[in-house]
């Protein structure tokens, strides 16, 4: 997707220069039109999305426990539990707690951790900072997408594009609320939490 964007975006750049005009007029159209663009493809990879199976029964798979020991070898401390669409375990790795989440057919979908705020690209705190400055920050996970494997993860009981991502609690009042940021700092309103 954002390859294609830089493509249109390369060819219109060049067809300005090669036509030695630059109308700025021109050049807001496009960028709003490349924008309506990205809308309407993030709108159609979300009607996409494969909706996450439940797993069946109440006991963790012998295989995701058997996949976790090949995918942390040095972990200690571990606690496994079956949720609704994952194998969960948690367990300790070089001195954090680490949760790792395993999907129907046993293969690692991420990793989460507690972090800090301050662990946050720089400019995900400065927009932070900014946006919600009269709201008290509360957890900071950090959420270590597997990409080798395409099911999407579940928190705060939305299901998310598969993509490293930060999820921030924000608090004002009994107005609590979940931001999210990406690897680049781009923060993006989650989830409303309720009172």
């Amino acid at each position: 997707m954002k390859n294609s964007i830089l493509l249109f975006i390369a060819i219109l750049a060049i067809s300005t220069i090669a036509s030695g005009q630059v109308d700025p007029n021109a050049i807001k159209k496009d960028i709003k039109k490349i924008n309506k663009e990205e809308s309407v493809l993030k709108k159609e990879k979300k009607e996409e999305r494969k909706e996450l199976r439940k797993l069946n029964g109440m006991e963790v798979s012998y295989q995701a426990k058997q996949q976790f020991l090949t995918d942390y070898k040095m972990a200690t401390d571990i606690k496994w539990e079956r949720t609704p669409y994952f194998d969960e375990a948690t367990f300790t790795k070089d001195g954090k707690t680490l949760k790792a989440y395993y999907d129907e057919h046993a293969k690692l979908v991420g990793t989460s951790a507690i972090v800090t705020f301050g662990d946050l690209p720089e400019k995900a705190q400065k927009y932070i900072n900014k946006k919600y400055k009269d709201y008290t920050k509360g957890a900071v996970i950090f959420f270590d997408d597997n990409e080798f494997n395409e099911t999407d993860m579940l928190l705060y009981g939305l299901q998310f594009d598969d993509e490293d991502s930060y999820f921030v609690e924000l608090t004002k009042g009994t107005n609590k609320i979940v931001v999210r940021s990406n690897a680049a700092g781009d923060v993006y309103f989650f989830k409303e939490l309720q009172k």
